[in-house]
C-alpha cells in the first residue's frame, strides 16, 4: 500500500468493514461536537521523544482529533478508526488521511510509522494483537504512545454531581472495558520498553450547556437513554446547575491524562 500525500482526502486509505465494539457511531457527530482538547505540549513531547517524524498513525482515531494535532508535528499522519461513521465525522486536515480499519489488523506496510498514538481507545482493542501490529508497523526504534482520561475536575461541588452521574445512575451503562479508564490502565498490558512520561491534563472553559453536552455524548448516557427512556443528564440538570451557579459562567474543566509511552 502506498503512502503517498494527497490533497487530505478522507479515501486515500480504504480497508474492509471491520467487526468490533461500536459505542459511539450512532451519536458520532455529537460526540465529535463536545469531546474537550488534548494539549499541545502532549504532542510536542512525542514529537521530540520520536526520532523520525515522516509518518505517524494514530490507532482507533475516532473523530481526529489527536491526528490533526499531529499533523503539525510530522509530514503525514494515517488516522484509522473501525467505524465508518467516525471517520465520516472526522476532522479534515491536508496532513491527514483517514481510512477504515481496525486497529489489530491495519493493513498499513511494515516498518514505516515513526509514531504510533492511541488516544482515549486502547482499553477497546485486544491489546496482544494490536501490539503485535505495532511491533510490524513501527520503524525500528519508533515510539508507541497511549492515554486516557477519566472523571472531569471543576470544584467539589460539581464534582459530587458529576459522580452521582457516572457512579451511580449510569453505573449499568458504561460498557465494558471503561473500568481499565476508571483504574488508570492498570490491569492493561502494554508490552514495551517504557519511557518515563511528564503529567499532562486537558483543560477546557465552557458554560453549563457545554459542559451537560459533554456528560450528553458519552456512550453510558446514550445506552440509558435507550434502555430507559429517560435522560439521565436531564434528570441531574437542576442539581448541576445549582452546584455550576449562573448557567452562562464559563468555568475550567480539567481531566488529568494518564500517557504511557515506550519504543518496543
Amino acid at each position: 500500500m502506498g503512502l503517498r500525500r494527497d490533497s487530505g482526502a478522507r479515501k486515500s486509505l480504504k480497508a474492509l468493514p471491520v467487526a468490533f465494539q461500536d459505542h459511539f457511531s450512532g451519536h458520532a457527530a455529537a460526540y465529535a461536537d463536545a469531546r474537550p482538547g488534548y494539549p499541545d505540549d502532549l504532542f510536542a513531547w512525542l514529537a521530540a521523544q520520536s526520532h523520525g517524524h515522516q509518518l505517524a498513525w494514530d490507532a482507533g482515531c475516532g473523530n481526529g482529533q489527536a491526528s490533526v494535532a499531529l499533523a503539525g508535528y510530522f509530514d503525514s499522519v494515517v488516522a484509522s478508526d473501525p467505524s465508518e461513521a467516525q471517520i465520516a465525522s472526522a476532522m479534515a486536515n491536508e496532513r491527514v488521511r483517514y481510512f477504515v480499519a481496525a486497529a489489530e489488523e491495519s493493513g498499513l506496510p511494515g516498518c514505516c510509522a515513526d509514531l504510533i498514538t492511541v488516544a482515549q481507545a486502547y482499553h477497546w482493542f485486544d491489546t496482544a494483537r494490536f501490539c503485535a501490529e505495532s511491533r510490524r508497523v513501527l520503524k525500528p526504534g519508533g515510539l508507541i504512545a497511549v492515554w486516557s482520561y477519566a472523571q472531569s475536575e471543576v470544584s467539589p461541588d460539581v464534582d459530587r454531581v458529576f459522580n452521582e452521574l457516572h457512579d451511580v445512575r449510569l453505573a449499568q451503562d458504561w460498557p465494558s472495558g471503561r473500568d481499565h479508564v476508571v483504574n488508570r490502565y492498570r490491569d492493561l498490558p502494554f508490552d514495551v520498553d517504557r519511557i518515563a512520561t511528564p503529567a499532562f491534563e486537558m483543560r477546557s472553559e465552557w458554560n453549563l450547556h457545554q459542559y451537560l453536552a459533554y456528560l450528553r455524548s458519552w456512550s453510558a448516557s446514550q445506552r440509558h437513554l435507550a434502555r430507559t427512556g429517560r435522560d439521565a443528564v436531564q434528570e441531574i440538570s437542576d442539581e448541576m446547575r445549582e452546584a455550576w451557579g449562573e448557567p452562562g459562567l464559563a468555568r475550567i474543566v480539567r481531566w488529568p491524562l494518564l500517557v504511557l509511552a515506550g519504543r518496543p
